[in-house]
């Protein structure tokens, strides 16, 4: 198995998914708020959810990276998701965060989603990570603008209109991608 790492940011622990987090994070995708944007847009039981939690899992040992489970610090209490995919069918390496619904509108995801990008940066080396957002989805439009995502495209995305913003290190010289 892959040690999956932890991160820390000033209000989050960003820790791996577990058996304990396996009740909020099943209440979470039973709320259909949680899953409009994601797959289907339906809500799933705790049989899918069961499934998610093991194939995001299994993302970790297949590419070496994955969704972890977010904590408040101080507390320790789960407030959603986020990290990185890259499945079959995926265009790249993709940031992706979900929030529990008392947990979004507090800077969650744009926290999140730093501490992600900067383990891309320098862990993985990744030279772009994306993040595809469905059309209308207002709130992660902004989340990817806050991390300094560029909406370079829209794309129909397994039937859905999709904006993809693209994120690049720090510390490139140019905005080019480099053609192997």
């Amino acid at each position: 198995m892959i040690d999956i790492p932890t991160l820390e940011t000033a209000r989050l622990r960003l820790t791996a998914l577990t058996e304990r987090h396996f009740d909020d994070y099943a209440a979470m995708l039973a709320d259909p708020a949680s899953t409009r944007w994601i797959g289907d847009g339906q809500p799933l039981d705790r049989t899918n959810a069961w499934r998610s939690l093991a194939m995001l899992l299994g993302h970790w040992q297949l590419r070496g990276c994955g969704m972890w489970a977010l904590e408040l610090k101080g507390t320790g209490e789960f407030v959603g998701r986020a990290g990185l995919m890259y499945p079959e069918g995926w265009p790249d390496l993709e940031l992706g965060w979900m929030l529990k619904p008392e947990h979004r509108h507090h800077g969650y995801a744009t926290e999140a989603g730093a501490a992600v990008l900067d383990f891309a940066w320098n862990h993985l080396h990744a030279l772009r990570v994306i993040s595809l957002v469905r059309v209308g989805n207002e709130a992660s439009d902004r989340v990817a603008g806050r991390l300094g995502g560029e909406h370079i495209e829209d794309m129909d995305f397994y039937g859905s209109d999709t904006h993809v913003f693209a994120y690049y290190p720090p510390h490139r010289e140019s905005r080019r991608v480099a053609c192997g």
